[in-house]
């Protein structure tokens, strides 16, 4: 019974105490890609992602309403890393949802606008804002409606204390006017946020700067957790305590709560609750992060090692070592990574299954009329028979007494060839192991794109190559070969593509160097190369996130410098937030619907490829 009195009144108290316009609030799931677009084509840095922002700890003065409900704490504020673009997840802030969303609209144009933070927030703020309206004049309209909406909520100067007041004052002149306040007037508390401005000290990641030795194991990203779950804390190091010290002891009247850091003795023993930690960490306000060489059996319950010699698949050479694109240096490293071919060991020549039979006479009969077929090529110098059209009217000008010299009277039977070559790169990395519905796994929809794709190029006559790679680290990228330019389609094809099987993690720069390479060296005027994967470039140790994001980039703008048509289609749903940094807005093609892979990629091919 007490429970539940005091849930009601935790309710009753909250609902009375929030001040939020609920009604109004427009959702950062609603606008992320327009907002997306809207960074892009105001000049923000495309390998930034629309991301939800989660709420920072803010001591401004408070009510005694809200002291006794236990909110106003926290605040979300918008601002930018080299990793992404931070947003709030909901905006409540004004009575109209049309002020709400120009907002996010206006936020968006700061942090395209922003440059390295200076000092002092304050005046930093203010020329973040001028610049916004210098640069975007368009703006100026919704920034005075965004500025009095604003002003209209933030306390009254009557109401506060005579320093508080002259902050208050400085805020507001510095908002109607960028630049005019100098300086801001010391105070007991912080003011009330600004939600026009960027976050004055946003939370920095430091596995950004510094980054932490990361363990083997699955980073596959999660889709299916909330913004919540993947906001970013604040972080600062520690030093390791020692373990194995001898007695440990404890005050536990000292232990006020989670979010005190308290300096104790654990060692490396395992949590059986790991979902206890996960949610303890969430509530954590600061994280506090140390080096310690040691891990724990909570967080990996598998070994991702390679598998022994004899049960792998087979090498075919010692490898070949490619460069890698370093961002924050801006520059190759030189044999960063050593790309290793390999052939399938336990691959045997099979038939098409039966499944894909009626499918693959259908595309048979599509495609066989992109074969190169005889055609009479007509007023040729020679051939193997006369012209009757040319000769005459050869004859025919003769007669007339017009001077025509006896050429170009012959007809010649040639085949007409399509002068194309494709290579197409399929991700084999351990997220394919994931299963799309209750019959199939997306490993299994690879297998019969590749499949029907392999059927469908047979009947056109069009040279092509298949692999597929995956990676632990940089050494060694698994490049597998499935068929080669050289190599006719046939049942070993078949077998080697059946045989393929999840691998490891997705290093798609060296990948596509790689197959860049080879497809090079094909003489075709159009060589086109075709990427199949299911999510972002990742690898265990800092090809994750932004570092994967920009090589690859360099590794596609190098292929097109070669000559080549890289072209990527992907079956994972975020694939519009990074694609267009890394393909171009047409260089790209997102399946929501993974099972429509088999049937789709041949038809795909068709279209970016000439028909003659």
């Amino acid at each position: 019974m007490e429970e539940q009195v005091g849930e009601l009144w935790h309710k009753l108290i909250t609902r009375v105490a929030d001040s939020s316009n609920r009604a109004a609030a427009v959702q950062l799931r609603d606008i992320a890609p327009g907002l997306g677009v809207f960074f892009r084509a105001l000049g923000g840095d495309g390998a930034l992602q629309v991301e939800a922002a989660p709420a920072s700890a803010w001591r401004s003065r408070r009510g005694w309403l809200q002291r006794l409900a236990g909110v106003g704490t926290h605040t979300e504020l918008a601002w930018r890393d080299e990793h992404s673009l931070r947003l709030p997840a909901s905006i409540n802030a004004f009575d109209d949802a049309r002020l709400n969303r120009d907002l996010y609209f206006w936020l968006t144009a700061l942090a395209a606008c922003d440059y390295v933070a200076e000092d002092n927030w304050f005046t930093h703020s203010q020329a973040v804002t001028r610049r916004t309206l210098q640069r975007y004049p368009g703006l100026a309209a919704r920034y005075q409606h965004l500025c009095h909406a604003h002003l209209a909520r933030r306390p009254a100067a009557h109401r506060l204390r005579a320093d508080e007041a002259r902050r208050e004052a400085a805020i507001r002149c510095a908002l109607l006017e960028p630049g005019s306040a100098p300086y801001l007037p010391a105070a007991r508390h912080l003011p009330p946020p600004v939600v026009l401005w960027l976050h004055p000290a946003p939370p920095v990641s430091v596995a950004a700067r510094d980054p932490l030795p990361q363990p083997d194991g699955d980073t596959r990203n999660n889709q299916s957790r909330t913004a919540a779950e993947l906001a970013r804390r604040r972080a600062a190091y520690t030093k390791p305590l020692q373990s194995d010290r001898g007695l440990v002891t404890i005050r536990m009247e000292n232990i006020l709560s989670w979010g005190e850091y308290v300096r104790v003795d654990r060692g490396s023993e395992d949590e059986d609750n790991a979902t206890q930690a996960e949610a303890i960490a969430r509530d954590l306000d600061q994280l506090a992060l140390s080096r310690d060489r040691s891990s724990s059996a909570v967080n990996l319950r598998f070994d991702l090692d390679l598998p022994a010699t004899m049960e792998d698949d087979r090498v075919l050479d010692d490898g070949i070592r490619l460069p890698e694109w370093d961002w924050r240096k801006q520059c190759l490293l030189p044999d960063r990574c050593r790309v290793v071919s390999l052939l399938s060991r336990a691959a045997t020549p099979a038939g098409l299954p039966a499944n894909l039979s009626a499918p693959a006479r259908r595309l048979r009969r599509q495609f066989q009329a992109l074969a190169p077929a005889r055609r009479w090529h007509r007023g040729q110098a020679e051939g193997a028979d006369i012209d009757i059209d040319a000769y005459l009217r050869f004859a025919a000008d003769r007669r007339a007494g017009a001077r025509r010299d006896a050429d170009r009277l012959y007809r010649d039977l040639r085949t007409s060839e399509r002068d194309l070559a494709c290579l197409l790169l399929a991700d084999l990395s351990l997220s394919t192991d994931t299963w799309i519905n209750d019959q199939h796994r997306v490993i299994d929809v690879i297998r019969d794109s590749l499949l029907l794709f392999s059927e469908a190029l047979d009947a056109s006559g069009d040279r092509f190559a298949l692999y597929g790679f995956s990676s632990r680290k940089r050494d060694p990228i698994r490049f597998h070969t499935l068929k080669q330019f050289d190599e006719r389609y046939s049942a070993a094809t078949r077998g080697r593509i059946l045989a393929i099987k999840p691998g490891y993690y997705t290093r798609l720069g060296a990948a596509v160097r790689h197959a860049t390479g080879l497809l090079a060296t094909q003489p075709a005027s159009h060589r086109l190369l075709l990427l199949l994967t299911d999510g972002k470039p990742n690898d265990l140790d800092q090809y994750e996130g932004r570092y994967g994001i920009e090589d690859t980039r360099h590794a596609v703008r190098a292929a097109r410098r070669a000559g080549l048509q890289p072209f990527c289609i992907t079956i994972d749903p975020q694939g519009n937030a990074y694609l267009p940094h890394l393909f171009g807005r047409n260089g790209y093609a997102v399946l929501h619907n993974p099972s429509q892979l088999p049937g789709l990629l041949p038809a795909l091919y068709a279209r970016l490829t000439p028909q003659a």
